[in-house]
């Protein structure tokens, strides 16, 4: 228990510094890059004394360092300070108010990835070089290829266009709205009995999530594949081959129950990536989640809510990451040596 408690100590203090680094380069590069927000603001015909106003309201007018002293102070206060535009509204709103969206279709995406890749890996495995094995192992390989903007876009034409089974854009049709509890679309209109709500948010649900979710099987198809073949080797599977069980049985309750340990630390990455760079299909699909948000602050140059939301998204990687060392370190002593 002690060496458990040391690695994971050491775990939390290493991730610091890689929050602070990653903090320290976006707010330079931010402050650096072309465009000003007080243009983006004001319009490029607002007076000068206007601009120069504006920019001294803002802090904008001072050293970099000492900008980035005050923001760091208030980080340390819980405070990731208020949007430039909007009504000044404080960051921390506006990511409760986009995030659940992100959660949503993250958690959905990542049904989707685990259902497509651990079975094609599980029956890659299983029935190696063999037509089913190379076909999964293509799949594996073509899918994760795919530029998940093109294959969204390609499932919106066919799916949306032209046979108009599913809706392309949003998170919910029109005129439509659970009452808010969690900001899950799908279990707030569960818990107030909306079944409007609920099958219009299934609907809206589907193509963002196979499009993020098929991409990214393709790398549990290999990753499945890799550790089912090393495990379907050991004694053990012979041992219960002997006994008589059933093959689903032998493959997916002994064999890939034995792989599932990398597998698990993957699904812990995959997830917190997800979270945090999502961006992509939610520009394609309009849903309005931190990716969709993250773009638009971009655009108006907005330096707080950007730095916001990387300082929110840095968080959650570095905490899930931190959490799937717990787990693995749990279930595998040896590697906390």
């Amino acid at each position: 228990m002690g060496s458990l408690r040391l690695y994971l100590i050491t775990r939390v203090i290493l991730a610091l510094p890689m929050i602070f680094i990653l903090l320290f380069l976006i707010f330079v590069v931010l402050r650096v890059m072309p465009g000003d927000p007080v243009l983006a603001m004001l319009g490029d015909k607002a007076p000068m004394a206007q601009i120069q106003e504006m920019r001294h309201q803002l802090g904008l007018d001072r050293p970099i360092y000492v900008q980035f002293f005050d923001y760091f102070l208030s980080l340390m206060r819980g405070d990731l300070g208020s949007s430039l535009i909007w009504g000044r509204r404080p960051i921390s709103v506006e990511i409760l108010e986009h995030f659940p969206a992100t959660l949503e279709l993250t958690i959905s995406s990542m049904i989707v990835m685990l259902l497509v890749g651990v079975f094609t890996g599980a029956q890659s495995a299983y029935k190696r070089n063999s037509p089913t094995d190379y076909g999964f192992r293509t799949f594996g390989i073509v899918i994760y290829s795919i530029p998940v903007f093109w294959f969204g876009m390609i499932l919106q034409l066919i799916f949306g266009v032209y046979l108009r089974w599913l809706p392309i854009a949003g998170r919910i049709d029109p005129f439509l709205s659970p009452r808010a509890v969690t900001g899950l679309y799908t279990i707030d209109s569960l818990l107030s009995g909306d079944i409007l709500s609920f099958v219009s948010t299934m609907q809206h649900l589907i193509l963002p999530s196979l499009t993020l979710g098929l991409v990214l099987s393709g790398i549990f198809t290999r990753l499945t594949r890799v550790n089912m073949l090393d495990v379907l080797r050991q004694d053990f599977i012979a041992a219960a081959r002997a006994r008589g069980l059933k093959e689903s049985a032998v493959l997916y309750k002994h064999a890939l129950k034995n792989a599932f340990i990398p597998i698990l630390t993957m699904i812990g990455l995959q997830f917190a990536l997800l979270l945090a760079g999502a961006v992509l299909t939610e520009t394609t699909f309009s849903w309005p989640g931190m990716g969709s948000y993250l773009i638009e602050r971009i655009n108006y140059r907005d330096f707080p809510a950007i730095q916001g939301a990387v300082v929110f998204f840095a968080l959650l990687v570095a905490a899930v990451s931190v959490a799937v060392d717990m787990i693995y370190a749990f279930l595998d002593p040896r590697i906390r040596y």
